[in-house]
């Protein structure tokens, strides 16, 4: 017995560390394959600009996967935020009543989610794959079928550009947003009742509700939460481009589903976790730099990226099985 538990303690530690071995395995072959990425300039830009957004999005995933659902709607809590943002700005609004505009936009999204699983007992899935059909179809409805929202150059607000382009102590204010938000949600799972409720709801929905906590209201506010989050996205990309594009939330779902469950692999229970998110986002993320850089073709590069996406999964899904038995 000894021997068999002493041979499944480095099947589990491989198990669990198996992320970050993809993580040298690719950011090695990519120093290798391409001449520029290791760069300071392609650096920052993997950190900037595949990064930042995709974590944030990553992180509402996260939130709303931690307690046992999923959130199909991220991109259309995006798409509100940015397109709230755009029109109080282009409003001639104060950027501080616009940034809470947008917030509230995302978290209306979040609310809707809340109300169908919460109050209608409408399966997380089912819900959320709903809301983007209509939240497509309202900003259609806004857009006049669709039309970009541009800013014009001389009317964007420096405060409005700081947010998009501005630096604190030298570093990139894009960025620090994405790691106030990691940061916040590492907070809320580990020092909060409220974070732990949520975890216990993912893992024993049933001991959750007959313990007498609120499973519910805790659902439904953490949908809210996913929702506020996925806003910043919508923010932070609207003050990067100057422009709200209806449905360009959307491009970012497939990889924070992803990612998030990429990051399932760096906890030994395979549960959602912060800390394999963010790796999960940065695997991702100097995959399509790198495959870029190389210049494979467009498409090519999703048929890489799922693949890798489905080689971390399976060496981990493996893993633990031999640990099982």
């Amino acid at each position: 017995m000894s021997a068999s538990i002493s041979a499944g303690r480095p099947l589990a530690n491989l198990s669990r560390y198996g992320l970050i071995l993809a993580l040298i395995a690719v950011f090695s072959i990519f120093s290798a394959a391409a001449p520029t990425f290791l760069t300071p300039g392609n650096l920052q830009s993997i950190l900037v600009n595949n990064f930042t957004l995709l974590a944030i999005v990553s992180i509402a995933m996260t939130l709303a996967v931690s307690a046992g659902g999923i959130d199909l709607s991220v991109g259309t809590a995006v798409d509100f935020a940015s397109f709230a943002f755009v029109s109080l700005v282009l409003a001639g609004k104060p950027v501080v009543l616009a940034l809470l505009a947008a917030l509230l936009a995302g978290a209306l999204v979040g609310a809707f989610n809340a109300i169908l699983i919460s109050a209608i007992g409408v399966s997380p899935f089912l819900a959320t794959l709903g809301t983007p059909f209509i939240g497509r179809s309202i900003q259609q409805l806004l857009t006049n079928g669709g039309n970009p929202v541009y800013l014009p150059p001389t009317g964007v607000p420096d405060a409005f550009r700081f947010l998009g382009h501005g630096t604190i102590a030298g570093l990139p204010v894009p960025l620090l947003i994405a790691a106030a938000v990691i940061t916040g949600a590492a907070v809320l799972f580990s020092f909060t009742r409220f974070g732990r409720v949520v975890l216990s709801i993912g893992i024993q929905p049933s001991v959750v509700r007959y313990s007498g906590i609120g499973l519910g209201r805790h659902v439904a506010v953490t949908f809210v939460l996913a929702g506020t989050v996925a806003a910043i996205a919508g923010i932070i990309l609207t003050s990067t481009v100057t422009v709200y594009i209806p449905s360009s939330g959307n491009a970012f779902l497939l990889n924070a589903i992803g990612a998030t469950f990429i990051g399932t692999t760096f906890s030994p229970l395979g549960r959602p976790n912060v800390a394999g998110t963010v790796l999960g986002v940065l695997l991702l993320s100097i995959v399509a730099n790198g495959l870029l850089l190389t210049g494979l073709n467009f498409y090519w590069q999703q048929v890489g990226t799922g693949s890798l996406i489905f080689a971390v999964l399976a060496f981990s899904f493996i893993n633990r099985k031999a640990v099982g038995a």
